[in-house]
């Protein structure tokens, strides 16, 4: 026995616990703390902390509760999660038959197979107390460890894997464990990270029954994650559980883990092993570091509550920037028009984004009836105004339009998409821009996933709407445009509105 466990089981009580069968199984069969400090003492090589005792708390305090899990990289997740709770889960007064653990590849999950084969059949107390086992092979494709005396499964599975009518004997899966079933790959557009969701709402969870428990651990890869959406459905109470996160550093800049990291020494020494500050942000400190490429990022972002109306004395008019895609195929971009009122004007001037912005796919014909609708509906009035992109056919659009009596400006784009969304950037920082609380998360997703995210149309159709509005009121006055380095190393693009007498 090591002795780092001895903060939690005493020296006593574990001789006692060594020599008598009876006197362990009842301890461990009540405690996760205690099972996992006897049975696993072998991984407890630093005091435990209290972050990990509150982990193990929620590990046992139910059979039924959800759980989600979201802890820095080295924290010990995965070893209290995934490798020794699924065991005493069984073995346990939680009296589990069918547990399954979720990897995210099918080579991970039979290397997690291994791992908790090659711990069993080398910690002979636990072969001896919870054995024998038997390893099989599915008709899933997935790896399973059965132990007959208990009647109990454990079968570990990838996501790319389905489990529809999985089945141990009589029992449903009454355990879910998904253990970093995302990379930093698969969150890097909302279609990687929507198929991971949906896996999880359509594969996963009608597997189980009503009982089932669902425990979900991971790091933070996006703020739009699979863990950060469960957090927002947990905290909005769209779900039920408990959902916890622990970055390395907490809120008052003090490590959360002492016994392996005592001072300012140890944390950098763990820092240097790390490939850059992004990777050390993102995986232990659980921040969200946009790449250096980035255009828009998402503290810039500010909100409203309310619009101040269009009785405003500063009311302007409702603009939209209009993006046209080419096709109407699945493939095919999407037209997308971005609606705003504007107020007052050159260093005065405030842009209130509106929600609901469109996109879908849509041919010619349609896009013109829905320009018309748009006219008809959404501007009214006189100063309202359209900005259609004028590229190739797009012209035709226009044109076409002005045919049924409605105004369209044709707008030719100038330099690339990057560009123009990068002139946006400064007017969304300093408030300007400001976007609805609720209605633009697809259309803000683009901005600050621009290069990233699989789509850009909306991001197109702001950007077409910002800087058209922006020129149309400086006719009055003059625009100066010019480069800053942003505080965090970036190129911002400022531009000041000056009137002209």
């Amino acid at each position: 026995m090591k002795t780092a466990e001895n903060n939690i089981i005493g020296t006593d009580l574990i001789k006692q616990m060594m020599k008598d069968r009876a006197i362990r199984t009842s301890i461990t069969k009540d405690s996760f703390l205690y099972f996992f400090h006897f049975y696993y003492a072998h991984y407890v090589q630093y005091p435990t902390a209290d972050f990990q005792k509150e982990i193990i708390h929620y590990l046992e305090k139910s059979p039924k509760e959800h759980f989600y899990v979201c802890a820095f990289r080295g924290s010990g997740k995965s070893t209290m999660v995934t490798t020794a709770y699924p065991i005493w889960a069984i073995l346990g007064k939680q009296q589990k038959k069918f547990v399954m653990i979720f990897t995210q590849t099918r080579i991970q999950a039979k290397q997690h197979m291994m791992n908790i084969r090659t711990e069993l059949e080398g910690n002979k107390m636990l072969l001896n107390d919870l054995g024998p086992f038997q390893e099989e092979s599915d008709e899933w494709g997935s790896y399973s460890l059965v132990f007959k005396k208990h009647g109990a499964r454990i079968t570990v599975a990838s996501s790319e894997q389905s489990i529809r009518g999985a089945r141990h004997n009589q029992h449903r899966p009454d355990l879910f464990i998904c253990d970093d079933v995302e990379d930093v790959q698969s969150t890097k557009t909302r279609e990687g990270r929507n198929k991971t969701y949906n896996w999880l709402r359509g594969e996963v969870i009608p597997a189980g029954d009503k009982n089932t428990r669902l425990i979900i651990v991971g790091n933070l890869l996006h703020e739009d994650s699979l863990l950060m959406r469960i957090r927002g459905e947990v905290e909005t109470e769209q779900t039920s559980g408990t959902f916890k996160m622990y970055p390395l550093i907490d809120s008052n800049d003090e490590c959360i883990w002492k016994g392996k990291y005592p001072d300012e020494k140890a944390l950098e020494e763990e820092k240097k092993k790390v490939a850059n500050e992004n990777a050390w942000q993102r995986e232990y400190l659980l921040r969200i570091i946009p790449d250096d490429d980035q255009v828009i990022y998402p503290k810039w972002i500010q909100y409203y509550d309310e619009l101040p109306g269009d009785r405003h004395k500063g009311y302007r008019g409702t603009y939209a920037g209009v993006d046209l895609a080419i096709s109407a195929k699945d493939s095919a971009d999407d037209t997308a028009v971005v609606f705003a009122h504007v107020y007052s004007r050159c260093e005065k001037m405030r842009i209130y984004i509106l929600p609901n912005p469109i996109a879908k796919k849509i041919n010619f014909p349609e896009q013109v009836d829905l320009m018309k609708d748009i006219r008809n509906t959404q501007m009214t009035k006189r100063s309202d105004e359209l900005f259609v992109e004028s590229v190739a056919y797009q012209e035709a659009l226009p044109q076409m339009l002005e045919h049924h009596g409605i105004k369209a400006t044709a707008i030719k784009p100038k330099g690339d998409k990057r560009t123009r969304l990068a002139l946006t950037s400064t007017a969304i920082k300093s408030g300007i821009i400001k976007f609805p609380r609720q209605g633009c998360e697809q259309l803000i997703e683009q901005l600050v996933g621009f290069g990233v995210e699989k789509h850009d149309d909306l991001a197109d159709a702001f950007s077409l709407l910002i800087n058209a509005t922006m020129e149309k009121h400086t006719k009055e006055g003059t625009i100066l445009m010019f480069f800053l380095g942003g505080d965090d190393d970036s190129t911002v693009y400022y531009s000041d509105y000056v009137d002209v007498e």
